[in-house]
């Protein structure tokens, strides 16, 4: 993946910083990237996606409530501390409105490519249909899993 290798930030999608804080598929290669000199970002949506991915997980008792509760504090807390840097939701929400109409996709993923175009950078992401978008719109992947392998 070209220009992958000098990121100097990225986005963060959910479906990467649930890894960071639960053991699952693909969750040594989440947290490697930790281990890179980015800055690291998110909406602040992320934050609620990844609330539900651990309510999912509770759910199909993959995880209990103190776990998922656990790790959702672990995550809030990168963001307090300044491993991740929340983008206010309300500045990406109309472009991210236009990208879903034009890509026929879901908004919330948009809010993500709205943020990582605004910014000029990188996106993390384990979501494969996500990772073909940003490429399509060559936006820089870091894939984790089947997104590593997602092409346009």
């Amino acid at each position: 993946m070209a220009g992958v290798e000098n990121l100097g930030s990225a986005v963060l999608d959910a479906s990467v910083a649930v890894k960071w804080v639960v053991d699952e598929s693909h969750s040594e290669a989440a947290a490697a990237l930790l281990e890179r000199s980015l800055v690291w970002m998110a909406p602040r949506l992320m934050l609620i996606e990844a609330a539900a991915a651990l309510r999912r997980k509770v759910a199909g008792h993959e995880l209990g409530p103190v776990a998922a509760t656990a790790a959702l504090r672990s995550l809030a807390d990168a963001t307090r501390e300044g491993t991740i840097q929340l983008a206010d939701d309300e500045q990406l929400v109309t472009e991210a409105l236009l990208l879903a109409l034009d890509l026929g996709h879901k908004v919330p993923d948009c809010v993500y490519l709205a943020l990582a175009e605004r910014e000029g950078c990188g996106l993390a992401t384990a979501d494969r249909q996500l990772a073909m978008l940003a490429r399509s719109r060559t936006i820089p992947v870091i894939g984790i899993g089947a997104a590593a392998k997602a092409n346009t």
